[in-house]
């Protein structure tokens, strides 16, 4: 039997509702590929081969791969990567993201597929999969509430909350409750812009997040507080705003303003 590896962020789910809920929320086919992310032991493996055309399962753990092997290497439509997702390139062609992922590469991860492969690569058609219940509801926030990583989705697409995950429903029980959440990822970012600019931007606009956004802006382009205020005021922005409260046609203002 091998046992959830914590360098790993290992939690092996087992809730059979939950795994339902899960493929439910991928709606899948057979003409759609799905990019399984830490596949462990499989519980939810067996599902997507069942439902999707094709499964790509790519799996860190070496100690993991022969029983992947050995389970599920007989299904044509199965194959097995034995290499670490925030490495690996992606396929050329559609594909959907469905995994119970370790918590650490969360943001890593929307990096790579999401942020990463717009700027030329193939991002995914839609990404389903586990992440801490209080990470979930600040990717899903709406405006008043945004994080950089909040952010990041929704330029990209759109989040919805798909269903709590207790404690109870891993082995071993992680500390904090979980969530799933699917993302329907749009066509091309909702801002026409340089991303890795707007990054920085929102990077140094939540660098102390209880400051004023003229005060974090101002910090990083060296000059009064009062200034930034006032040309948030000519943009239609509340001069006391945070960076959390901002919509997208917000930024998209401050982006021209102050980009650099």
């Amino acid at each position: 039997m091998v046992k959830a590896k914590k360098s790993l962020g290992q939690n092996f789910l087992h809730d059979e509702g939950i795994l339902n809920q899960i493929i439910e929320a991928a709606d899948l086919s057979k003409d759609d590929h799905v990019l399984e992310i830490g596949p462990g032991k499989g519980a939810l493996t067996e599902r997507l081969i069942e439902q999707a055309g094709k499964v790509t399962a790519v799996e860190l753990d070496d100690r993991l791969i022969p029983f992947l092997k050995i389970d599920y290497g007989k299904h044509e439509n199965f194959e097995l990567v034995h290499a670490d997702a925030l490495q690996y390139t992606p396929p050329t062609t559609p594909y959907k993201i469905v995994a119970n992922i370790p918590y650490y590469i969360t943001s890593p991860l929307l990096n790579h597929y999401l942020m990463e492969q717009f700027k030329g690569g193939n991002p995914p058609r839609t990404i389903v999969f586990m992440v801490q219940k209080e990470v979930a509801e600040k990717i899903v926030a709406k405006k008043g509430k945004h994080s950089v990583l909040s952010l990041q989705v929704h330029l990209f697409g759109e989040p919805e909350l798909v269903c709590i995950a207790p404690k109870t429903a891993f082995s071993p029980a992680p500390k904090v409750d979980s969530a799933v959440i699917k993302i329907t990822v749009a066509d091309k970012p909702k801002l026409d812009v340089d991303l890795k600019k707007l990054f920085w931007l929102f990077k140094v606009s939540f660098a102390q997040k209880r400051k004023k956004l003229s005060k974090n802006l101002a910090a990083v382009l060296r000059v009064k507080p009062a200034t930034v205020a006032k040309q948030l005021m000519e943009l239609g922005i509340d001069e006391n705003a945070r960076a959390e409260s901002l919509s997208m046609n917000d930024w998209m203002k401050v982006y021209e303003t102050f980009r650099t």
